[in-house]
């Protein structure tokens, strides 16, 4: 998918800006129905759309007691502020005063989001917002849309939204210029930017944690590579009236609908760390580390610096004194120190060349000259007891005539990673305390138990692995079910000092094929050419498993623990296995797509599931179960559930929560967040 903003066809849940009376109670006699409706706006000082307003004060009323929640960041105006208004609930009067100079001809909206709610019942009145203006006319277009996570479609709740016209935008504008007109996104995701004037505009969300109205490159963001001109169009509205005998009569009248009302936004995170030198340290007398603050795409370079010991003027001048493993995200490395003349320097002082950006964020090469300092700690009792422990099972295999005297040896540490319950499909993994200088595969032995007899058996290959120098792994084709031992022999092994391995011995159980499930996803909505992922979820939305979808469009995850699993699917641009995240202005993160069903997997059975990625709107496919984000309850209601909560068993005898989600989007086969419907109150748009 190469379009970034997407039409959705269903109206947002965002309440319009002026808000005129509706039907509400000021309060319920004992014993009656609980109050479930939130206040009504009555009426406010200066009057909903005035023009040529010169006061900072405004006052609006309600039918019933308010109180505000949480108004210091919940309320916000526009254009954005200096000084934060003071706002402030009293019975049923809401009272604001704007500490910045009011500036001439202009549009002032306060969108108070979903801070105002009723005092008893707690009920919230979402989205209300008070317009006015300095000059004689007023503005009143608007941009709506939604603001979800783009890793995990996550409702952005409290983001900052806004929009600079299109003709002033510039690369450097969202970085250097406050925002010229604001709104917050409520509990759903969506927000209204209002009292827009005619023009074309770009729009914005950034997680203004500093409240600079601008960008700052460890602020999270989204934006909207195309621009938007809004307008309002006439529309039919059908409201259903009630009587007071019971009886319902329908209603139609005219009333506006702002467009664009549906604009996508997925928020992201630039993973901006300036590359500098973070930290340093020697924890062992044969390893130092370095630690930076962002991935090193060029690594340091070491020297010793020979100062006046007599140990540093002998280290030879050279490089090879080390060996060096780079962590997976290139951004801490550890040497470990193989030349007994360096390590045995108690303090070492290294240049360390290294790239570090400059004012203008250029990356250049700068030197520190650093010292390790490491002194052997006093030897503890336990570390006695080993000595001992190795001198004497080395002094039992000495002939009781020789002259040989039993020295302390140190061995070489050598441990299995993988348990003795072996999964069919990976790999067994082992990991040493220090790096390999030599192996010999002859001394490597498999055996499997046949009828409860060892059977020799090809042992394995034993394969490096890039991201770790301690571990090495054993890939083979395992017998599912089938008991196997593992062994290696004595001296083996060498490591990097000269030590060498016990002998080592493990045994492990192959887990069966009756133990695992099995999903087939056949994809559906897919562009041509495109590249993807599914990953399958646990209760936390972690990755459980994953799998690139081939060119059939099938995604086929095997070798599944039996367990209630959600899937995730990621369109992978760049072709590289992962998900990747955006760069402002110039690439949008990669696209995610949530099937909007649990799937509950059972011992030895396979699933063919069909997912259509276009079936829901984008905003109504997470579903709520492992939705973080969850919208807050009113008084009174239940938790919402899925409605796919009740199980349906599909051909296979597999096991999945059928029904759609629930979110706040339609249930149409568009993607698109919708309301239910549009109410025209007072000549102002109400969207619920």
């Amino acid at each position: 998918m190469k379009h970034y903003w997407r039409h959705l066809t269903a109206l947002l849940a965002v309440v319009g800006g002026l808000i005129t009376p509706a039907c509400a109670s000021i309060g319920r006699p004992e014993g009656g129905a609980r109050d479930t409706e939130p206040p009504v706006f009555v009426s406010a000082r200066p009057e909903p759309g005035a023009t040529n307003v010169s006061t900072t004060r405004l006052t609006a009323y309600f039918d019933e007691n308010i109180q505000l929640d949480d108004a210091f960041n919940k309320v916000i105006v526009s254009p954005a502020q200096t000084t934060p208004p003071s706002v402030s609930a009293n019975g049923r009067r809401l009272s604001v005063e704007l500490r910045d100079t009011l500036i001439p001809d202009m549009t002032y909206t306060i969108d108070f989001g979903d801070a105002i709610k009723d005092l008893n019942e707690g009920n919230i009145l979402d989205g209300f917002a008070m317009e006015f203006s300095t000059g004689p006319t007023i503005d009143t277009l608007r941009i709506s849309g939604i603001v979800l996570a783009a890793e995990n479609l996550e409702p952005a709740q409290g983001m900052l939204v806004g929009v600079y016209r299109a003709d002033s935008i510039a690369d450097s504008t969202v970085r250097t210029l406050p925002m010229e007109r604001v709104a917050r996104t409520n509990q759903f995701g969506q927000f209204t930017v209002r009292g827009l004037a005619p023009g074309a505009y770009r729009v914005y969300a950034i997680n203004d944690i500093n409240r600079d109205y601008k960008w700052d490159r460890t602020e999270d963001v989204a934006y909207l590579d195309v621009d938007l001109v809004p307008s309002v169009e006439s529309i039919e509205v059908t409201d259903t009236l009630r009587s007071s005998e019971g009886t319902d009569s329908i209603v139609k009248h005219g009333g506006v609908r702002y467009v664009p009302n549906d604009v996508l936004l997925t928020w992201f995170n630039e993973n901006y760390r300036a590359q500098y030198l973070k930290d340093y340290a020697r924890p062992s007398r044969r390893i130092i580390t370095l630690g930076f603050g962002a991935s090193c795409d060029t690594l340091p370079q070491l020297s010793i610096v020979a100062d006046s010991s007599s140990a540093a003027r002998r280290v030879p001048a050279r490089d090879d004194w080390f060996l060096q493993q780079v962590s997976a995200q290139r951004d801490s490395i550890q040497y470990w120190i193989t030349d007994s003349a360096v390590y045995g320097i108690d303090s070492l002082r290294l240049a360390v060349r290294y790239q570090k950006p400059d004012s203008t964020e250029t990356l250049r090469w700068t030197t520190d000259t650093l010292r390790f300092f490491f002194r052997d700690p006093k030897i503890k009792e336990d570390k006695k007891k080993k000595k001992k422990k190795d001198v004497e099972e080395i002094a039992d295999s000495i002939p009781a005539d020789s002259t040989i005297p039993a020295v302390p040896v140190n061995f070489l540490g050598l441990r299995a990673l993988t348990g003795s319950s072996q999964e069919v499909h990976l790999p067994v993994a082992i990991e040493f305390d220090q790096p390999v200088a030599a192996l010999d595969t002859s001394a490597v032995h498999l055996e499997m138990f046949v009828d409860t007899v060892l059977t020799p058996v090809a042992p394995p290959p034993i394969v490096d692995d890039t991201l770790n120098l301690l571990r090495r792994r054993l890939p083979y084709v395992w017998e599912p079910g089938a008991k196997y031992r593992l062994t290696i022999d004595s001296a083996a092994i060498t490591g990097i000092y000269g030590e060498h391995n016990k002998p080592f011995k493990h045994e492990f159980t192959v887990k069966p094929e009756e133990e695992y499930s099995a999903v087939d996803f056949a994809i559906r909505g897919l562009s041509p050419g495109d590249k993807a992922v599914v990953q399958l979820l646990g209760s936390s939305d972690n990755v459980q498993y994953s799998a690139p979808v081939g060119a059939d469009g099938h995604a086929v995850l095997r070798h599944l623990a039996p367990s209630t699993y959600y899937a995730r699917l990621f369109v992978d641009r760049n072709d590289n296995g992962r998900w990747d995240t955006g760069v402002l202005d110039s690439i949008q993160p990669e696209d995610v797509y949530y099937f909007a069903k649990a799937l509950k997997l059972k011992k030895n059975w396979d699933v063919a599931q069909e997912w259509s990625l276009n079936e829901l709107p984008v905003d109504a496919q997470k579903p709520l179960a492992i939705k973080k984000n969850k919208p807050k309850l009113k008084p009174g209601e239940q938790p919402l559930r899925d409605e796919d909560e009740e199980e349906d068993e599909d051909e296979f005898g597999g096991s999945n929560f059928l029904g759609p989600n629930r979110g706040t989007g339609n249930r149409g086969g568009n993607r698109g967040f919708g309301s239910g419907g549009i109410q025209q109150v007072g000549g102002n748009q109400l969207r619920r």
